[in-house]
């Protein structure tokens, strides 16, 4: 009898394993609804908790099928491509792939196209995305000078957020403050499961290849960067806006997205994912015969990682608007009904067990244990970013209650973020900036956000809508800045402690063995 493959053998361990991690991740969100259900608080009917749980076993294949592509197609594309440029010493080729990769990702980013679909009727879907891929390429640009000039991220960061802040002054000046959220959301959204693996493995490539002492370090903030583009472009964006700025809440009931039959929605999904991976795989394509020339056997791999990815985005899409969005939005209408304490409360736990379901949190996560050799582990990464997501979505519930501006938490915020950059070693700031971005995934705009947009629609009513349910993205992106870089604080005082205990029995040995004479 013949032996079977080896590499089907390798193929199936790493699903079987992808599988077993996504079923971790969604398994908690789907426990929360479904415990939620059987509570006088919601009345969710049979139906939907039936189509609820359909979703639920899509999103875990989905998740599955896009870790096992993103393994063996996105992260080593961008290695690939990182590496490849670079080698060819060619500034101005690198920096022109990489703004327009910049922005060919971000036009592929599902999120994206999501957050786009529930602001239509204020801002058009098309410019709104094609604004967000502009302003995401030309600061990956930016990135990529950081990292072949060794620039450090701390000062550039701060004087980013300076100019942002400064537009957003503009834009409240004009009348047009309701804008704000919205732009910081972009930025939040444009780092999601497509964005992640592709733009960390670029900045690996070109940072190993460029060497340095600090080359593992110098890898990241790639992500952190990518996010402060968006957020401008959406503010210049904003302030040109005319005519109708009134919002109107897009239609999330389960019957709307059920009436295009399961064929039909994986039709639009499959449609929609593939006119947005194909332009990537083709420009990549180009670059594999003009300047990189990889060897057949890693195009091959490339070439399945690409299906899997597809198939997995498809998957997780069709579960989202199936199953998610409907659930959130009517478990954020209700709750807030019933009792706005209990809405806080049950958002601050949905917020550290959803960041378990992002792909784009995997992903980073492993990055990040590799590159750090452990010193910063997957599990240390994973509490911290629960922590700050589940605060960061009960502090966004509190404000809808209690209605005021965003700003009253991103400015300190971002001052205490920045503040922290300066007392913890560089590499923990980069990852921290880099966790905002890439924990503001697909399930925080395809599930949160409509569940803060319902409690909104309840507590101050749907014209309230674009002031004070959107920034949720933003606030998830903003709150693992301060939890991961007190996470390098505490290390640092660990180490100074360590330094300390041992120079005091250094001392206390001394002193043994000093001999007085009479």
């Amino acid at each position: 009898m013949a032996q079977s493959n080896p590499l089907f053998k390798d193929l199936w361990r790493s699903l079987r394993e992808k599988l077993r991690e996504s079923l971790v991740s969604v398994v908690p969100v789907s426990l929360m609804v479904f415990l939620l259900a059987i509570t006088p608080w919601v009345n969710i009917s049979r139906h939907e908790l039936l189509v609820f749980g359909g979703a639920a076993l899509l999103l875990i294949l989905g998740i599955g099928l896009f870790n096992l592509g993103a393994d063996m197609a996105m992260t080593p594309m961008g290695q690939y491509i990182g590496e490849g440029l670079t080698k060819s010493r060619k500034l101005g080729i690198l920096l022109g792939v990489s703004f327009l990769m910049g922005l060919l990702i971000t036009v592929a980013e599902p999120d994206l196209s999501v957050l786009a679909g529930q602001v239509s009727a204020v801002m058009n879907g098309t410019l709104l995305i094609f604004t967000v891929g502009v302003g995401v390429g030309l600061f990956l640009l930016i990135a990529v000078l950081k990292i072949v000039f060794h620039s450090d991220l701390t000062s550039i960061l701060m004087f980013c957020y300076m100019v942002l802040f400064s537009i957003a002054a503009l834009l409240f000046d004009s009348g047009k403050g309701s804008f704000l959220p919205l732009s910081f959301d972009s930025g939040g959204v444009t780092t999601g499961p497509i964005t992640v693996p592709f733009i960390m493995a670029l900045g690996v490539g070109i940072a190993l290849t460029v060497g340095g002492r600090n080359a593992s370090e110098n890898s990241f903030g790639l992500i952190a960067l990518c996010s402060v583009g968006p957020i401008a472009a959406v503010l210049l964006l904003s302030l040109t806006a005319q005519g109708d700025l009134s919002f109107t809440v897009p239609d999330y009931s389960m019957d709307s997205v059920l009436q295009k039959g399961f064929g039909g929605l994986l039709g639009e999904m499959s449609l929609e994912v593939g006119k947005s991976l194909v332009l990537v795989v083709l420009f990549f394509f180009v670059l594999q015969f003009a300047i990189l020339k990889l060897p057949l056997f890693k195009i091959i791999q490339i070439l399945f990682g690409i299906l899997y990815t597809f198939l997995g985005l498809v998957l997780f899409l069709a579960a989202v608007s199936m199953g998610f969005m409907p659930v959130g939005f009517k478990i954020g209408t209700e709750l807030a009904a019933y009792n706005p304490v209990i809405l806080i409360v049950f958002a601050f736990v949905l917020g550290m067990v959803v960041v378990l379901a992002e792909p784009a949190v995997h992903v980073l996560n492993n990055q990040v244990a590799e590159i750090t050799g452990g010193e910063v582990s997957k599990r240390q990464m994973m509490i911290a970013l629960s922590v700050g997501v589940g605060i960061s979505i009960g502090l966004s519930v509190i404000r809808v209650r209690y209605g005021f501006s965003l700003l009253y938490y991103l400015i300190p915020g971002y001052l205490l973020s920045l503040g922290l950059s300066f007392f913890v070693p560089k590499l923990y700031t980069a990852i921290a900036f880099d966790s905002g971005g890439v924990a503001s995934g697909p399930l925080t705009s395809s599930f949160i956000l409509p569940l803060v947009i319902g409690a909104c629609c309840t507590l101050q009513g749907e014209p309230a809508v674009l002031d004070f349910a959107f920034g949720v993205v933003a606030m998830v992106a903003m709150t693992p800045l301060i939890t991961i870089q007190t996470l390098g604080f505490q290390s640092v005082l660990k180490v100074r402690s360590r330094e300390n205990a041992a120079m005091r029995r250094i001392l206390a040995s001394a002193d043994d063995q000093i001999i007085y004479f009479e």
